[in-house]
């Protein structure tokens, strides 16, 4: 009896173990070298770290919470998107559709590249009920238009494509109703060739405290650090080719350090943004973040204020994505 036990938790043991080695193998391990901490700020990140702070200001601090239940809020901070994208030179384009006899506005900007593939950067504009939204989503916002501003004018190979969603938000939240789903399945229908959308969610706060990283699931947290001064990369299994593309080329310039994985979309926070409504249809797509409730003390309350980021390692982050961006236009 007692040698049957025995063998019983031996199998056990082996087959937990080769559950935890593939998981590291396939969806953990990724390239490239990482870093330990943050470097500091060049010259330009400086102008870089007042331009987000700005857009992040003018989203939660003037603006402040934008959702249906606070309809010329969200109007507002669709027009000073646009506003924005024209300001850098891009033509805009809405679009719109209609939410219970409200209309509701996805932005577009583009720069037509020479071949017909899209690369898909985006972040989306809505805050939940009762926050203004700094970080969840100011900031995935605010670095949108940033790096749209840096590559307008310029002449890329893959047509770049900077989209700010409507509609992400409970109760749109994973459903049909999401401004990015009806952007995505409108993407197919005309054929767009979309090779990789990347979704802005949630990138502004750090922290250098023991225990300030949790996980979703207790064994994630057997590969990860647990403390949270890093920026996460994740997609599903079927994206993860992209993604590991994706954090070689932000290692290979990046300043921050930086965890990927690629998962099953059923575990929580893996399809938690707008890379959910690409999936769907087909395209690949990855979400860059700080992992959101899993680290942030504020997620989805009146507490989500500007005042609450870390905008050095913010501008870190933007930084490096504006590299991976000319990289993967390259390839």
């Amino acid at each position: 009896m007692l040698r049957s036990l025995l063998f019983s938790a031996l199998r056990i043991a082996i087959a937990v173990a080769a559950v935890l080695a593939l998981l590291w193998w396939f969806g953990v391990r990724m390239p490239g070298k990482n870093i330990l901490k943050a470097a500091p700020l060049s010259t330009d990140e400086v102008a870089l770290r007042e331009e987000l702070r700005a857009s992040v200001q003018k989203l939660a601090g003037e603006i402040g919470e934008r959702n249906m239940w606070h309809y010329p809020q969200l109007n507002a901070a669709a027009d000073f998107i646009e506003n924005s994208f024209s300001r850098a030179g891009l033509r805009t384009r809405r679009d719109s559709y209609d939410m219970h006899g409200q209309a509701c506005h996805n932005i577009e900007a583009e720069i037509a590249g020479a071949r017909p593939e899209i690369l898909l950067i985006g972040a989306h504009y809505d805050s939940v009920f009762g926050s203004p939204g700094a970080n969840d989503n100011g900031t995935g916002v605010a670095a949108t238009l940033a790096l749209a501003q840096r590559f307008a004018g310029r002449k890329p190979e893959h047509t770049l494509r900077f989209v700010v969603f409507v509609n992400e938000e409970p109760p749109y939240f994973l459903s049909d109703e999401m401004g990015s789903f009806i952007y995505a399945g409108r993407c197919k229908a005309r054929g767009d060739k979309i090779s990789g959308m990347i979704s802005l969610e949630t990138i502004g706060y750090f922290s250098d405290a023991p225990h300030s990283q949790t996980y979703p699931s207790p064994g994630l947290g057997i590969f990860y650090p647990k403390v949270g001064n890093f920026i996460g990369f994740v997609s599903n299994v079927q994206s993860r080719a992209l993604l590991r593309r994706v954090v070689a080329l932000f290692r290979k310039h990046a300043k921050i350090p930086s965890e990927g994985a690629a998962l099953p979309a059923f575990i929580p926070g893996v399809s938690w943004s707008d890379q959910w409504s690409f999936w769907r249809y087909g395209y690949p797509g990855l979400m860059v973040t700080d992992t959101a409730p899993f680290r942030y003390p504020h997620y989805h309350s009146s507490s989500d204020t500007p005042d609450k980021l870390d905008y050095d390692r913010f501008t870190l982050v933007v930084s490096g994505m504006e590299k991976v961006i000319e990289d993967l236009d390259k390839s």
